[in-house]
């Protein structure tokens, strides 16, 4: 059973999918079930022997706070919703095997009573993060605030960071106990494949020839770097490749509509709402203008991309302190975060100029790390053990050096 912890974003649920799909690829006669809250989880393919259950979708704003995404309740009531459907979920699949993303105590603590029943059952436990979380000073608080620790502590056997300690340390400010510390196992990216090519998909002409992608992930928040792309095509019509911009499935409506009438003044600008298969459009793109979310920067690395991102620093600066990082190693290029903030002013001609540059920069792969892609591969030797021991009907012990 995997924990999708989705609000409003296609990140945790598209790290969860590619897990899922690996452990089914090897492991034929399992079965995995996704619990999410994500309105487009039914847009994605999952493989063989993978499955998803929705629970009611809630909303994370600007500001941080968070409201139920379609149903007239309050977000209380959605809670204990969703909380009844995990632990329903839980007590059917019995699973062997369950895999949290993110959040040890779930979203606003609705995964503790199933936690706590699975680990009756005897359930092996883990909790995944990304390769950056925020920043020790903003992290720390907000675990101890929902107990994030104490769960880790009670509840799972062992911690999974999908990334390199080298690039980055996501829990390295938090105070967790030593033999928590010892079970972190530090997997590297999760390498994407191409999916099966779409059938009967048309992508706009400006695809044919060279050009670049410009994709804000779910969109949600992606409006201010639409708007600085825009901007810069329109002061610098000369640019010589063309863009073609992907929104996102959660982009307002009240935004689109204003962006697509700046879109139809240029010529060398396209748009189109959504692609859940977007891999295939990265690959024909000569480089791409991005937020740099974990799953964006997984492609881009897997696909050898040369990419240009511009992070969001706010609620959280995940995506600035990965977008730093990257930099320094030479896997991207970047621009200041702080110009995707509501009243910022940006300069039109410093992101036609970054678009410019783009196509000649280093691919990712000119910095070579070792094992940087190795992620789905680690988290398959790390869980064979646990499936090979449940067929053989032997205890579950922890794996060695993990």
């Amino acid at each position: 059973m995997i924990y999708s912890h989705d609000t409003f974003g296609l990140g945790h649920l598209r790290r969860s999918r590619a897990i899922a799909n690996r452990l089914v690829e090897r492991h034929p006669d399992a079965s995995i079930i996704i619990i999410s809250g994500s309105p487009v989880i039914g847009s994605f393919e999952f493989g063989d022997g993978v499955d998803y259950v929705r629970v009611p979708g809630v909303v994370k704003h600007a500001d941080g706070n968070y409201t139920t995404l379609s149903l007239n309740l309050t977000l209380d009531e959605a809670v204990a919703m969703r909380e009844g459907i995990i632990l329903q979920t839980a007590r059917t699949l019995k699973p062997d095997l369950v895999i949290v993303d993110k959040e040890p105590t779930g979203f606003r603590g609705e995964l503790l009573p199933a936690l706590e029943e699975l680990r009756r059952a005897g359930a092996r436990i883990v909790l995944g993060v990304r390769d950056v979380m925020d920043e020790p000073s903003v992290l720390a608080p907000e675990w101890e605030r929902k107990g994030a620790v104490d769960a880790l502590v009670r509840y799972y056997d062992d911690i999974w960071v999908y990334g390199l300690s080298e690039i980055y340390e996501p829990l390295a400010g938090l105070d967790l106990p030593d033999h928590v510390r010892r079970r972190i196992v530090y997997t590297g990216f999760l390498r994407r494949e191409l999916p099966p090519q779409p059938q009967l998909i048309r992508y706009p002409k400006l695809t044919k020839g060279p050009f670049v992608l410009v994709t804000t992930g779910g969109g949600g928040d992606g409006h201010e770097l639409v708007d600085w792309v825009l901007s810069a095509y329109e002061r610098d019509p000369g640019i010589p490749t063309p863009a073609l911009l992907v929104f996102g499935p959660f982009v307002a409506r009240d935004r689109r509509g204003p962006f697509m009438e700046r879109i139809a003044r240029l010529p060398h600008v396209d748009a189109i709402t959504f692609d859940a298969k977007i891999e295939h459009l990265m690959v024909k793109a000569q480089g791409i203008v991005s937020m740099g979310g974990y799953n964006t920067f997984c492609e881009i690395l897997s696909l050898d991309k040369r990419a240009l991102i511009v992070p969001r620093t706010t609620p959280r600066r995940e995506q600035s302190i990965r977008a730093e990082h990257a930099t320094r190693l030479g896997l991207v290029s970047m621009l200041d975060g702080n110009n995707l903030n509501p009243g910022a002013r940006r300069d039109p001609l410093e992101m036609a100029q970054a678009i410019r540059n783009l196509p000649n920069q280093p691919l990712p792969s000119k910095a070579f790390l070792p094992h940087l892609l190795d992620g789905l591969d680690r988290i398959e030797q790390l869980a064979t053990p646990w499936f090979e021991a449940k067929l053989g009907a032997v205890p579950l012990g922890r794996v060695a050096g993990s």
